[in-house]
C-alpha cells in the first residue's frame, strides 16, 4: 500500500512539471467565430458566379471549407508546438520565403492574375508566396530585436539590418508587384522598431524619406495613379474606373441596419466584381447590414486587445514582439480591406483575414493567431520588466 501510494504521487507529480497547454480562450473564440463567418459568406458571396461560371455553385465553398479546416489544423499544431521552438526555424523560413518570391518572377512557375504574378501553381492549387513571407519576416524581427535588446538605439546594430531585411522583402514583393503588402510590411516593421525602443530620430528620418518615394512610384504608374484618382472621386467615372468602388457602397447602402437576409445580395449577382474575395465584406453589409459589419470589425477589436494581452504575458522578449507584430499584422489588413471596402482608402487587393476566398489567407492567418495563442499562455514578466528598466 505503502509502495502504491509512493509511486502514485511520483507520478502525479512528474505529471505537474510538464507544461500545462494554456491558451486564451477568447481569442479563440474570436479566431473560431471569423472562420466560420468566412466559410458561409464565401458560399453565400460565389455559390451563384461559381454555378454559373464553373458549373458547381459549391465550387469556391468546398476549397475554403478546406482551408479553413487545414487552417484550423495548423493553429491547433502550432499552440502545441509553441512559439519558443519557432526561433530556431526562423533562418529556414525566411530563405524559403524568398526562395519562393524569387520563384514567382520565372516564367512557367510564377502564375499572373488581374496584371499581378503572385501565385506559384502547384496542380490544381494555387498559394500566394507573400502570406508565408509576412509570417517570416515578423519571426525575423522579433528574433532580432529580442537578441539585442540593449543596442536597440545604436542604428548600425539595432536598425540598420532590420531595414535592409524590410528592403529585401520589399524589392520582392514590388517585382510582384505588390504595393499594398509592402506597405503593410513596412508598416509592421516600425511598429516593433518604435515598440523595442528605436530612436525617434531615425524612424522619423526613414518615414519622411519613403514618403517621396512613395509618391514616386504612384505617380509613375498608371494603374496606382488612377487608383488615387478614383478613391477622390468614384462617382466620376461610375461605370468605368470607379464601378467596383459605387458598386460596394451600394451593396452597404442596400444593408441598412439589419440587412436584406443571409443569402439574398444583389450585388453577388456579377455586380459586384470580386465579391468573394476582396470586397466580401460589401456582402455582409449588403445581406447582414449594419449590425453584421459591426459584428465582424468588433471580432477584430477582440482579436486586438487579446493578441496585445497575449503580448503583455510573455515571459520573453521574443514573444512579445511576435504576439505585437503579428496582431499587427492581421489588424493592419482587416483595416486596409475594410477602408478599401467603404472608399476610406484606394482599393487594394488585400484579402480580408480569415473572411475572403482564399486557402492560402486562411491558413496563414489562422497560422499566425495559432503563434500568439501559443505566447497568450504565459504568466507575463518581460514588459514589466523592460517598462522598469526604462524608468
Amino acid at each position: 500500500m505503502i509502495k502504491s501510494a509512493a509511486a502514485g504521487s511520483r507520478v502525479a507529480r512528474e505529471r505537474s512539471l510538464k507544461p500545462a497547454l494554456r491558451y486564451d480562450p477568447v481569442l479563440l473564440g474570436a479566431v473560431l467565430l471569423l472562420t466560420m463567418s468566412g466559410v458561409v459568406m464565401v458560399y453565400s458571396a460565389s455559390a451563384v458566379y461559381a454555378s454559373a461560371r464553373l458549373g458547381d455553385g459549391l465550387w469556391f465553398f468546398k476549397r475554403q471549407l478546406a482551408g479553413a479546416g487545414l487552417g484550423l489544423i495548423g493553429l491547433l499544431a502550432v499552440m502545441k508546438f509553441g512559439y519558443q521552438r519557432l526561433e530556431r526555424l526562423v533562418v529556414p523560413l525566411v530563405f524559403l520565403s524568398l526562395a519562393l518570391l524569387v520563384a514567382v518572377q520565372f516564367p512557367g512557375i510564377g502564375h499572373a492574375a488581374g496584371g499581378a504574378k503572385r501565385w506559384l501553381r502547384l496542380g490544381s492549387l494555387t498559394f500566394q508566396p507573400s502570406e508565408i513571407a509576412k509570417i517570416a519576416l515578423v519571426l525575423w524581427l522579433s528574433r532580432s530585436l529580442a537578441r539585442k535588446q540593449d543596442r536597440i538605439a545604436i542604428f548600425s546594430v539595432g536598425f540598420l539590418p532590420h531595414l535592409i531585411m524590410l528592403g529585401v522583402f520589399a524589392v520582392l514583393l514590388l517585382l510582384e508587384p505588390d504595393f499594398g503588402t509592402t506597405v503593410v510590411l513596412a508598416a509592421v516593421t516600425f511598429g516593433l522598431l518604435f515598440v523595442a525602443g528605436a530612436r525617434l530620430t531615425y524612424l522619423a528620418a526613414v518615414i519622411g524619406g519613403a514618403v517621396p518615394v512613395v509618391g514616386f512610384l504612384v505617380w509613375h504608374s498608371r494603374y496606382r495613379l488612377q487608383r488615387v484618382m478614383t478613391f477622390l472621386d468614384p462617382w466620376k467615372d461610375p461605370q468605368g474606373h470607379g464601378y467596383q468602388t459605387v458598386e460596394s457602397l451600394l451593396g452597404f447602402g442596400a444593408g441598412g441596419a439589419t440587412g436584406v437576409g443571409l443569402g439574398d445580395s444583389h450585388q453577388k449577382l456579377f455586380f459586384l466584381p470580386a465579391a468573394h474575395t476582396d470586397f466580401i465584406l460589401s456582402i455582409v453589409g449588403e445581406e447582414l447590414g449594419f449590425v453584421g459589419v459591426a459584428v465582424v470589425l468588433a471580432l477584430f477589436a477582440v482579436l486586438v486587445w487579446r493578441g496585445l494581452k497575449a503580448a503583455h504575458a510573455s515571459p520573453d522578449a521574443f514573444g512579445c514582439y511576435l504576439a505585437i507584430g503579428l496582431t499587427l499584422l492581421v489588424s493592419l489588413e482587416a483595416l486596409v480591406n475594410a477602408g478599401m471596402a467603404l472608399s476610406l482608402l484606394p482599393t487594394k487587393g488585400m484579402a480580408l483575414p480569415f473572411l475572403s476566398y482564399g486557402m492560402t489567407s486562411v491558413v496563414t492567418s489562422c497560422l499566425a493567431i495559432g503563434i500568439v495563442l501559443s505566447i497568450s499562455g504565459g504568466s507575463g514578466g518581460f514588459l514589466k520588466r523592460a517598462t522598469g528598466a526604462r524608468q
